[in-house]
Order: structure tokens, then sequence, then C-alpha cells
């Protein structure tokens, strides 16, 4: 009689801690928070702050408005080397290849904004203290961190594919005053225009895991700034086949191997490049989600 009593007085226990585990609604179990319903909410955040708004408008004004100033300077460039009959004959057989790298010319600056974009999105997080929050939400917190991911990253592809389209088509006009012809449905527009968005999408991903793994908007985007700037500039000043040879796997030296129509001199083969590339992304974005997972909000 005993032990029954005990099985019957332990048997509701389980389905006690199960309940305790679901959510429930008239008797119903939600379901948690799926990775859908994760991407949603952070598609919501991030289309609602006017920060995130502004700094996508200003990529799009800084893309257009330095395509139409590079415009403006190749013409003026086209038009005083024609006037050296050597210089005519060159800028004949090549003056596609002039005009076609007009667009991305804003490219280093859109790369900034949307890079800094990456590392508020995250650092912002632990400013404000609403990581707690969003944390508390998906405990897990692996989702939530593959959702902001996927936001930043696409946005910032769609938008510097626009911008690119946009700068383009500014820059037809100026560049027909000179005698100068830009295609942008050309297959090398069109490649310039894909690759420059995946890089920038790139350098979003980068700055996402400065954000993370730094915790502070001002230190991330320091560290951005270095990565892309200063480190480019220092390892080009700094005597040595070391830094010569070590300048050539920086991110931001990557976009010209694979935009190239041929291999140029002294920098990486397309592949490697691609691979380098996809380094950099990697390696910061696996680090910082393994440490979103160990360390404290």
């Amino acid at each position: 009689m005993s032990a029954m009593a005990t099985e019957s007085t332990s048997s509701p226990e389980p389905a006690a801690s199960a309940g305790s585990r679901n959510v429930r609604n008239g008797g119903r179990s939600l379901p948690g928070p799926t990775f859908l319903r994760v991407l949603n909410s952070e598609v919501i955040k991030f289309r609602t702050l006017l920060s995130t708004l502004i700094l996508l408008a200003s990529t799009v004004v800084v893309m257009v408005g330095f395509g139409a100033l590079s415009a403006w300077g190749t013409g003026q460039f086209a038009d005083a080397a024609t006037r050296d009959p050597q210089a005519a004959a060159r800028m004949a057989s090549q003056g596609g290849d002039l005009a076609v790298g007009v667009p991305t010319s804003g490219i280093a600056f859109a790369q900034l904004i949307l890079g800094s974009l990456g590392v508020l999105l995250m650092s912002s997080e632990f400013t404000t203290g609403m990581a707690r929050s969003t944390f508390a939400a998906v405990p897990r917190r692996l989702p939530a961190f593959a959702a902001k991911l996927v936001v930043v990253m696409v946005t910032s592809f769609v938008v510097t594919a626009v911008s690119t389209w946009m700068a383009a088509l500014v820059a037809v006009p100026i560049l027909d005053n000179y005698g100068l012809t830009l295609d942008p449905g050309s297959s090398q527009s069109v490649k310039l225009l894909l690759v420059n968005s995946i890089y920038v999408a790139a350098v979003a991903a980068i700055g996402m895991a400065l954000g993370t793994l730094i915790r502070n908007s001002a230190g991330g985007i320091m560290s951005l700034v270095g990565i892309f700037f200063v480190a480019p500039i220092a390892f080009q000043l700094i005597p040595g086949d070391f830094f010569k040879e070590a300048r050539k796997y920086l991110p931001g030296n990557t976009v010209e191997p694979l935009t190239a129509a041929q291999h140029v001199p002294d920098t990486l083969e397309a592949w490697q490049a691609a691979l380098v590339l996809g380094g950099w992304v990697v390696i910061p974005v696996v680090l910082a989600a393994v440490l979103l997972k160990r360390r404290d909000v």
C-alpha cells in the first residue's frame, strides 16, 4: 500500500515539469521562438530604428554622389588625355574600360557606413541593456545572432547593389558628354555590381562580429577603420617584403583581384582572394558566436 501511495503521489510530477517548460493558452501548447519568428522580430527591430534608416540613406547618397563626381572627373581626364595624339589612341581603345568602374567609386565609403551599421546592430544591444531582453526571449542566443547576421548582410547587399545601379544611371549622361560609354548591363558592369555588393555585405558581417566581440560601438567602429583603412596604409609605408606580401591578405585588397578583367600583377589570384575574404568573415563570426554563447550578457 505504501509503494502504491508513493507512486500515486509522484506520478503528477513529470506532467507538472513538462507543463512548466511549455507556454499554454486554453490548454494548447504554444511553440517556442522558431528561427523565422526570431528573424521577423529582428527585421522589425532593424527597420524601425531611425539611425538604421539614416545610415542606409547615407549609403545611397554617398554612392550616387561619388558616382556622379567620378564620372565628371573621369570625363575631365579623358578630355585632357585626348589632346595628346598617343593618349588619344589609347583612350579610343579602352574608353569603356575607363568608365566601367565609375558606379562603384564610392564603395570605400559605403563599406565604412554599412560596416559601422553592422557594429552598431550588435554593440547597441549591450550598451543599452537590450541584450538582456533579447536573450531572455531567445535563451540559446545563436538564433538571434544568426538572424541579425542575415538581416545586416542581406540589407547591405541590396542597398549596395541598388546604389551602384543608381550611380550608373546618373553617370551615363555625364560620361556621354565626354564621349565615354558606360553600359550598366554589360557583363563587366554586372560583375562589378555583384562582387562589390557581396564585398560590402562581408564587411557588414565583419563589423557585426567586432561589435559582438568588443561590445562597444566606438571600439568596434575604430577596429573596423583600423582593418580597412589604417592597416593598408601602414603596411604600404612600412618597408620590408613581409608587409608588402601581408598587405595582399588584408580584406580591403581582395576586391581588385575579384573584379579585374585579367590578373593584376602583385595581387592574389581571384580564387585566393575569395578564400581570404571568406576567411576574414568566417573566423570573426564563428569566434563571436562562440564567445556570445559563453560570456555573460
